[in-house]
């Protein structure tokens, strides 16, 4: 039995525990030919010249008179998608990394043996063909091929080709299924290549250096985050995957590197969502002599970059709404954008006002602690809960307090408000940067005082690093630092509704 291209209105498909037993026996034949000498079951020595999208690009346009003139001929290989047995010819189309072709195979071309073994290969085979490139009477560029081979048998039946893969789930799980069977997940993942690449390029030449600092971290600082813990057996000591590559980079401003950046994974033991993934993927890059204000125009610029050269547009749509990345980026203080995007009014500096606002909206006193916090983390809190999702268009907020930005700079003016900002598009955080805290005296208070919530029940706060303080006593530069969420940037770049949508594999709770 060999599997053709099913139609929609066909009866239910056999039952795959079949199909794979008879794929499997097919295989055992194979192996018998190999056996006796006539073939080898996986054979690895066909390289092909051509791939679908270049043979289109060459002659997509020519008339068939053209072609056939000129002789072209091309060597391909690919899975086969789909196949339609007409006795002594057939079609079939390879799918390659870089599209469709279609064969046309005939038993007077390719020899009747071969021609009888090809009727019986399955969709989901690798196949390679040669022949001569050629359009059909319908004008679709195809090869007529003058050899055939199966370079490795699939053993387990592609999804039906009308509906693919019904499960999301499914498709995290199988990510290489789904990347076999739907289009818009190959173009989403290349889009994805494109940007960080560009990404890449971008912080290049504005002569930032790309550096590689450690996972493994005997410390776990750089963010307010629950770690991953590991044990390092020839050290004899606990570990943690890195939750921020922060403070190894700024150890690097220290060492005399003016500009650095690192695109990498950070791993953060807490919750999944469609937006948080716990492994995922983030840009840091540190310039010396930079603050926060000359961070928001370059990362505006890097922004507008990645997404000119991922999508070819600064008008992008996400979920069905325009965002603009054209025009300058809104600037607002968390204090201004509770005014703009609220009721608050003159209550958003009334700690009671805010503590009952909460309230109404369903924190609880105890669980958020509001009676212990202060105006302006009652202030941010608000802000979280009510101003956050309304920040569609591309906007960075302001002046985050000092007391909940334990690595940032503090307003020489307002000391209780650090020069720190928060990217926000589509109603989510894209961004974090801010004018590094250089002051390894302040440092170490900060980390007291990070310590001190750590010892009442604060899991996500930080603990006291002794060598980045030792390292800020030798001197840093005044420093602008900037962390950027890939994983959520691409899914602004392809409109993906989860971040799963953009993680190759993302992270599942284990099958059975």
């Amino acid at each position: 039995m060999s599997e053709q291209t099913p139609s929609p209105a066909s009866a239910p498909a056999t039952d795959d525990n079949q199909l794979i037993a008879e794929r499997r026996e097919k295989l055992k034949a194979i192996r018998q030919r190999q056996v006796d000498g006539l073939g080898v079951a996986f054979p690895n020595d066909f390289k092909p010249a051509d791939h679908a999208a270049k043979l289109l690009a060459a002659h997509g346009a020519k008339e068939a008179e053209e072609l056939v003139a000129l002789g072209a001929t091309a060597s391909v290989a690919g899975r086969m998608m789909l196949k339609r047995v007409m006795g002594k010819a057939s079609f079939a189309t390879l799918q390659d990394s870089t599209g469709r072709i279609q064969l046309y195979v005939t038993r007077d071309d390719v020899g009747e043996e071969t021609y009888a073994r090809f009727k019986h290969w399955d969709l989901g085979d690798i196949v390679a063909a040669e022949g001569r490139v050629f359009k059909t009477k319908t004008g679709e560029l195809s090869i007529h091929a003058t050899s055939v081979r199966l370079l490795t048998k699939s053993l387990r039946p592609l999804p039906d080709k009308f509906h693919g893969m019904a499960d999301q789930e499914q498709k995290y799980r199988q990510r290489y299924v789904d990347l076999i069977t739907d289009e818009s997940a190959r173009q989403r993942f290349a889009a994805r290549s494109k940007a960080v690449s560009a990404l890449r390029e971008f912080m290049v030449s504005h002569d930032f250096l790309e550096v590689e600092t450690p996972m493994l971290h005997p410390i776990p600082g750089g963010a307010n985050a629950k770690p991953f813990k590991t044990h390092h057996n020839a050290l004899d000591q606990e570990m943690f995957l890195r939750i921020a590559p922060e403070l190894y980079l700024k150890r690097l401003i220290v060492g005399g590197f003016d500009r650095v950046f690192e695109i990498n994974r950070s791993y953060r033991n807490e919750g999944i969502s469609v937006r948080h993934n716990p492994e995922f993927t983030m840009m840091e890059f540190y310039a010396a002599y930079w603050n926060y204000q000359d961070l928001m125009d370059y990362t505006e610029k890097l922004i507008r970059d990645a997404a000119q050269r991922a999508t070819g547009s600064l008008q992008l749509t996400y979920a069905g709404k325009p965002v603009d990345l054209s025009q300058p980026f809104e600037r607002l203080t968390i204090v201004e954008a509770i005014r703009k995007y609220t009721e608050a009014g003159d209550h958003v500096n009334d700690a009671q006002w805010l503590t009952d606002a909460l309230k109404k909206l369903g924190l609880n006193e105890a669980k958020n602690k509001l009676a212990g916090r202060s105006l302006a983390s009652l202030q941010v809190l608000y802000f979280e809960e009510t101003v956050e999702e309304k920040l569609w268009q591309p906007t960075f907020i302001m002046e985050h307090p000092t007391e909940i930005s334990p690595l940032a700079r503090a307003n020489d003016e307002r000391p209780e408000v650090t020069e720190r900002f928060e990217l926000y598009i589509t109603g989510r955080e894209f961004g974090n940067g801010f004018s590094e805290l250089n002051d390894a005296e302040d440092q170490a208070a900060r980390f007291n005082a990070q310590v001190a919530a750590k010892d009442s029940g604060d899991d996500e706060a930080m603990f006291y690093d002794h060598d980045f303080v030792r390292a800020l006593e030798y001197g840093m530069p005044p420093t602008g630092g900037c962390g950027i969420g890939i994983d959520r940037l691409m899914m602004l770049l392809t409109d993906s509704p989860s971040i799963r949508d953009v993680i190759l594999f993302p992270a599942l709770r284990r099958e059975g």
